[in-house]
C-alpha cells in the first residue's frame, strides 16, 4: 500500500499543473480505477495532468520527495491492467499533452505529444503523400505514447510491423525527475538501442513525453477483398496458403460468427449470417501487379473452400470494410454487459488448432468466446464474454483465459502480441522466461527506476527481489 497522500502534496501539484488540473475527490478518482482490463480495479490516490515535459518533472520530483509511487497513464485503452494503480499513489494523466509539434515531410518525420491520438496525425497527415504506419484497432481512442508504452501493433502489422519499427525518438522523464532525450529525427543512432528498450516497457522505465515517429510513404494503390467461408478452418487455411505463396498482405484479418452477428446488428454492413467466418484482405502498392495479386488471393481462397470473395471497387467500399473492422469491438456490447479481450500469439500454421482449442476451452467453462484478429501474423484476440457482476462468471473468465494462453506457449508462441502484460500475465512470465532472463529485465529496470517507484508491480513477476504475489497474497489468486 502507497504512503497516504499528504494534503501538502495535493497543494504542490495544483502550483505546479494549476487546480483544474488535479483531481482527489473519492467520485473523480473513480473514472480512473481501471483501464479496458475491468477485472482489477483500484483508484489512484490523486490524479494529475501536466501539459508540458517539465511539469511532468516536476511532479515526479515531489513524488520522490514525498516517498509514494506514481505512473503514467494515457486513454486507458489499454487491455492488460498497465493503467491500474495497483498500491495506489499518483497517476499522472498524459491526455493534456496533445499537440503535434511538427511534421516534416522533406526529412519523413513527425514530432508528437504522448496524448495524440493516434486518428489525429492520420488526419493530420491526409493529402500529404505520407502516413504513420501503426493503426490499432483502438485508432480513434488511443494515444500514441500509450502505443508507446505497450508497442501497439493493429491490422497493417503484418506488412508495415509494429510501434518499434516506426519510433525514431522519445523525450522521457526519468524515475528522478530527470529530462533525457534518446534517438531523434536521424535513421540511426550509434550506442545501445534504448529506444527500443523503451518502447514497450509499459511506463516501468520512464515517462515518455515526446515522440519522433516515421512517416511512411503512402502506396500508389490498394486491393481489399472479403473472402465469406463456410468454417474457420477453411478461413485458417486460406491464411496459410495466401502466406505460402509469397503473398504479404498489407493486412490479414479474420472475423468469426460471433463479431459477424454483433456487426450486423450494430451497424447492417450485409454481412452473410450464415458463413462462420469471413477473412479481411488487403494489398498495397505499386499498382502494377496489385490486380494479378488480387486474382492469386481470389484463386487462392476458392481453392480452400471460399463461397464468394467481395472485392472493395471503390475508396468508398474500402472504407466501410475497414469501419467494420475498426468497429468490432464497440459492437460486442450488444452480445453480453463485459468482455476479456485475450492477446495471444502463435505461428500461423497453428490458427486451426488454437481456435479449436478456444471453442473446447469455452464449452469446458460454460462462456461464449468469440474471435477477431491478426490473422495474418498470427495474434488472436479471443473476446471472452460474461457479466463482471457474477463472481463465479469471473473466476470462470481467468482460468479460461489462463489455458487459452496456456496453449499459446504451447505451440511455440506468446501470450501477448500488443497489448501488453500489466498485471494481467505478471504470472505467464515466468512461465516464458527463465530466471536469468527475468533478472536480465529486471536490472535493465533498475538502472531506470532503482527504487521501482514508477509503475510499481507491473510487467515483471519481481519488484526489488520480492515476488509480486509475496508482496500482494491473494491478489492472483484468482488466476
Amino acid at each position: 500500500m502507497a504512503p497516504a497522500i499528504s494534503p501538502r502534496l495535493v497543494e504542490q501539484f495544483r502550483r505546479i499543473v494549476g487546480v483544474e488540473n488535479v483531481l482527489s475527490a473519492h467520485s473523480d478518482l473513480l473514472v480512473y480505477e481501471c483501464d479496458g482490463f475491468v477485472i482489477e480495479k483500484n483508484c489512484p490516490d490523486v490524479v494529475v495532468f501536466p501539459r508540458t515535459t517539465g511539469q511532468v518533472s516536476e511532479v515526479v520530483k515531489a513524488c520522490r520527495v514525498a516517498g509514494v509511487p506514481f505512473l503514467p497513464r494515457g486513454a486507458g485503452t489499454s487491455l492488460a491492467g498497465g493503467c491500474l494503480p495497483v498500491g495506489g499513489g499518483v497517476m499522472i494523466v498524459l491526455t493534456r499533452m496533445r499537440d503535434i509539434l511538427e511534421i516534416n515531410i522533406r526529412d519523413r518525420y513527425a514530432v508528437v505529444q504522448p496524448g495524440v491520438v493516434n486518428v489525429w496525425l492520420t488526419q493530420a497527415l491526409r493529402g500529404s503523400g505520407y502516413h504513420y504506419a501503426p493503426d490499432p484497432s483502438s485508432q480513434g481512442a488511443c494515444t500514441i505514447g500509450g502505443n508507446v508504452a505497450t508497442n501497439s501493433g493493429g491490422p497493417h502489422t503484418l506488412k508495415y510491423g509494429v510501434t518499434v519499427n516506426h519510433v525514431l525518438g522519445v523525450e522521457a522523464v526519468l524515475a528522478d525527475g530527470r529530462i533525457e532525450q534518446f534517438g531523434g529525427p536521424a535513421e540511426d543512432s550509434p550506442g545501445l538501442d534504448l529506444v527500443g528498450a523503451l518502447v514497450g516497457s509499459e511506463g516501468t522505465l520512464a515517462i515518455v513525453t515526446k515522440v519522433w515517429v516515421r512517416l511512411t510513404r503512402d502506396p500508389q494503390g490498394y486491393r481489399t477483398m472479403l473472402g465469406v467461408f463456410e468454417s474457420v478452418d477453411d478461413a485458417t487455411s486460406a491464411i496459410s496458403e495466401i502466406i505460402g505463396a509469397g503473398i504479404v498482405p498489407a493486412a490479414l484479418e479474420m472475423l468469426d460468427h460471433g463479431i459477424l452477428e454483433a456487426l450486423e446488428a450494430a451497424f447492417q454492413f450485409g454481412f452473410p449470417l450464415d458463413a462462420q467466418a469471413i477473412l479481411l484482405i488487403e494489398v498495397d502498392g505499386l499498382e502494377a501487379g496489385l490486380d494479378a495479386q488480387r486474382e492469386r488471393i481470389v484463386e487462392l481462397c476458392g481453392k480452400c473452400g471460399a463461397r464468394e470473395v467481395r472485392r472493395a471497387d471503390s475508396p468508398a467500399e474500402r472504407q466501410k470494410l475497414w469501419k467494420c473492422r475498426k468497429q468490432a469491438f464497440g459492437a460486442i456490447g450488444r452480445l453480453s454487459p463485459s468482455y476479456c479481450t485475450q492477446d495471444g500469439v502463435v505461428p500461423r500454421t497453428k490458427l486451426p488448432h488454437i481456435l479449436r482449442r478456444i471453442t473446447e476451452i469455452g464449452r469446458k467453462y460454460e462462456l461464449r468466446i468469440v474471435n477477431v484478429f491478426h490473422a495474418g501474423d498470427g495474434n488472436i484476440h479471443p473476446i471472452l464474454l460474461f457479466d463482471e457482476r457474477d463472481q463465479q462468471q469471473t473466476r470462470r473468465v481467468l482460468e479460461a483465459s489462463g489455458e487459452i494462453l496456456d496453449e499459446c506457449l504451447a505451440c511455440g508462441g506468446s501470450v501477448t502480441g500488443e497489448h501488453g502484460i500489466g498485471v494481467e500475465k505478471i504470472h505467464f512470465m515466468q512461465k516464458m522466461f527463465t530466471p536469468d532472463d527475468l533478472r536480465a529485465m529486471a536490472n535493465l529496470r533498475d538502472a531506470f527506476n532503482p527504487d521501482n517507484v514508477l509503475s510499481p508491480d507491473k510487467m515483471l513477476p519481481t519488484a526489488g527481489g520480492c515476488g509480486m504475489e509475496q508482496k500482494h497474497p491473494g491478489r492472483r489468486a484468482a488466476l
